[in-house]
């Protein structure tokens, strides 16, 4: 079914990107994956062509776009190359938002310069070792101290945390209160603060080139002119971006999922098995008509949930339900399509192996599959 979320404008900036990513990115993906992060002048490349900082306002020398499509277009175009562009995702859909949303205007002169250009990375620090989709129970503390909050604590599994300037740490800053939701504060914590330390890298089984890291703070003291937003706000400035990082997970899953159809028709079309192509088996014949129609139906959802996010009028609800059926609907094409490959799918050489290993994690980060079905019953009055 033909799309009505793109017009022209759309399109000459996906070409731009296409083209970017066939030069920067493709050609070097390889030695990415094995060093596993994608190296810094990358994202300086970025903010040079304008994609850094495309959603920041023209005033402060950004692209001013307010419609999500063209993030979007972003995700569709490193899917249909094969590859993922490190952290840019969480870049410019999850952390950089906070930084429009409640930056002042002396912080805004002091970092949105550096952001736009790609200088300057970002990350921002949530999940500790002990909570993961429960940030009331987050126990990172920032205690007052004069003109500076002296912070204390641990975070884990903190994407782009390895080349990160400037991170957005969520701590508590008022450790008396009773209510579990309220007390919290946003701390941008800078490269190179005595007592910030990044740590290891994780190995994990999927996106590779995603550099993903534990932090430790030890008495970091980070000036009050770092507080990000409203001090005891913490909590309720994050809910205000989780319906775009929830849109990002989804249009990725479905851009991956496309992919792993793309792919898995081009191999059994190829492969011969019993004297024929696997393509003239009933079953693959129905399997990947199941697996096209399963993308169709999830991508008219996202596309309808991208205008609606652009206009303002996405609710956490609707969010869940989307970024849930997306990615459960990625889950189930990129299984069926790795099972059509045979024992070749099980092989990194083959794309269908990557493609089914940074699948695993859209049903857990941006909040878990099971954690978008509460929300959802919520609404319901359940």
């Amino acid at each position: 079914m033909q799309r009505n979320i793109y017009n022209e404008d759309h399109e000459a900036f996906r070409n731009l990107v296409r083209d970017f990513i066939l030069r920067e990115s493709v050609p070097f993906y390889d030695q990415w994956e094995k060093q596993g992060v994608v190296p810094r002048d990358f994202f300086r490349k970025l903010g040079e062509v304008g994609i850094m900082g495309i959603n920041f306002p023209v005033e402060c020398g950004g692209g001013g776009q307010t419609d999500y499509a063209f993030n979007a277009l972003i995700q569709e175009e490193a899917a249909n190359a094969h590859v993922t562009l490190g952290t840019l995702r969480t870049q410019l859909d999850i952390v950089l938002p906070y930084f429009r949303a409640y930056a002042n205007d002396e912080q805004q002169k002091r970092w949105f310069p550096k952001l736009i250009s790609g200088e300057y990375l970002t990350a921002i620090a949530m999940t500790e070792p002990d909570t993961g989709s429960d940030l009331a129970g987050v126990r990172t503390s920032a205690i007052r101290d004069g003109e500076e909050f002296v912070l204390n604590g641990s975070k884990t599994f903190i994407t782009g945390g390895e080349l990160a300037d400037l991170v957005i740490v969520f701590a508590r800053t008022d450790t008396a209160s009773e209510d579990r939701r309220s007390g919290f504060s946003l701390l941008v914590v800078e490269d190179g603060m005595a007592g910030f330390t990044k740590g290891r890298r994780l190995d994990k089984f999927g996106l590779k080139v995603q550099d993903t890291v534990e932090l430790s703070f030890v008495d970091v003291r980070v000036p009050v002119a770092n507080l990000l937003g409203e001090e005891g706000q913490g909590f309720a400035h994050l809910s205000h971006n989780l319906p775009q990082e929830r849109i990002a997970i989804a249009v990725g899953s479905v851009a991956q999922s496309r992919k792993a159809l793309e792919v898995t028709v081009e191999y059994v079309l190829e492969r011969r098995v019993f004297g024929q192509t696997v393509s003239k088996f009933q079953n693959t014949k129905f399997e990947l008509a199941s697996v096209a129609t399963e993308i169709e139906a999830a991508e008219s959802m996202l596309d309808r949930a991208i205008s609606e996010l652009s206009n303002g009028h996405l609710s956490p609800v609707d969010a869940a339900k989307v970024k849930l059926f997306c990615t459960e609907v990625q889950a189930r094409v990129v299984d069926r399509c790795l099972q059509l490959f045979g024992g070749y799918g099980y092989v990194h050489e083959y794309p269908i192996a990557r493609l089914y290993a940074d699948a695993r994690v859209t049903r857990i980060y941006g909040g878990t599959s099971e954690v978008m079905k509460t929300i959802i019953s919520k609404s319901l009055g359940l």
